[in-house]
C-alpha cells in the first residue's frame, strides 16, 4: 500500500489496478480494510480503528483514493463531494485519436445493473442521467494518445463509457470496447491528480499520484 499524504483527518492513497475500496460479493479483501490495519499499527490503536470512505474507484482503475481518519472530516468531505468543491483530474490512454484534441463530452447514460455496465446516448432515456466531462489530448505516440478527463458530473462507469462513446476506448477495457486486455488486467486509466481545501484546516491539498510502473505510461508523460 503506498500512502501519499496523511495527517490527523485525512489519508490519501494510491490505489493499485485490481484493488477494491470497500468490501463487495467477492469476498477480497478491500483497500479500506488494509489502510486500516496501517493505522492501528502505526499509531497503536487500540480497539476499532474508524475509516471513512469517501469516494470510490472501480477495481481495474488505478490512483488517489480519499479516506476520511475522523467523523468530522467524513461528513465536511461528503459534502465537499456533493457540492463538487472536490476536483479530480484523470489520465487515460486510448488507442483512438480523438476528432478534436480537445473538448466537452454530453451523453445520457443508462446503467445496467446485471451487467454492471453503463451505454451512452445522444438523447434522453428512460432512467437515464446526464454525464458531462471535459477532456484535452496532452500526449501522443504512433499508436497511443493520453488523455487529460475533468468530470463535470459522477456516474457509473462515465469515463470509461463516454470515451468509448466517442470512439476512443480506454486502453485494456475490454467491457467498452478495447480489443485486447492488458497483461495485469488493469484498464489505462487513472485519478492522476486531487485538489481540495482540507476540510479541517483549510489549508489547500494538491496531491498527484506517480504514473503505473509501464513504459507506456511513461513515454505519453508530458514534460
Amino acid at each position: 500500500m503506498e500512502v501519499v499524504y496523511e495527517d490527523n483527518h485525512i489519508i490519501i492513497v494510491n490505489k493499485q489496478s485490481g484493488e477494491i475500496v470497500q468490501g463487495d460479493k467477492t469476498g477480497d479483501r478491500p483497500l479500506s480494510d488494509i489502510v486500516k490495519d496501517y493505522i492501528k499499527a502505526k499509531y497503536h490503536k487500540p480497539g476499532e480503528v474508524f475509516l471513512g470512505v469517501v469516494h470510490r474507484l472501480d477495481r481495474p482503475v488505478s490512483g488517489l483514493v480519499v479516506f476520511a481518519r475522523t467523523s468530522k472530516a467524513l461528513t465536511r468531505l461528503n459534502k465537499m463531494f456533493a457540492a463538487g468543491e472536490i476536483h479530480k483530474t484523470y489520465w487515460a490512454i486510448t488507442k483512438n485519436t480523438p476528432q478534436n484534441a480537445e473538448g466537452t463530452l454530453e451523453h445520457w447514460l443508462v446503467r445496467n445493473e446485471s451487467q454492471n455496465k453503463s451505454y451512452a446516448y445522444d438523447t434522453e432515456k428512460p432512467n437515464a442521467k446526464k454525464a458531462i466531462l471535459k477532456y484535452r489530448v496532452i500526449g501522443r505516440s504512433d499508436n497511443y494518445n493520453l488523455l487529460e478527463v475533468n468530470l463535470m458530473t459522477g456516474r457509473h462507469h462515465q469515463i470509461r463509457c463516454q470515451l468509448a462513446a466517442m470512439g476512443c476506448p480506454i486502453k485494456g477495457d475490454l467491457k467498452y470496447g478495447a480489443r485486447r486486455s492488458n497483461p495485469d488486467g488493469s484498464i489505462s486509466l487513472m485519478a492522476r491528480r486531487i485538489e481540495f481545501i482540507h476540510p479541517v484546516s483549510k489549508e489547500p491539498i494538491v496531491i498527484e499520484a506517480p504514473l503505473p510502473d509501464d513504459p507506456l505510461w511513461q513515454a505519453l508523460c508530458p514534460l
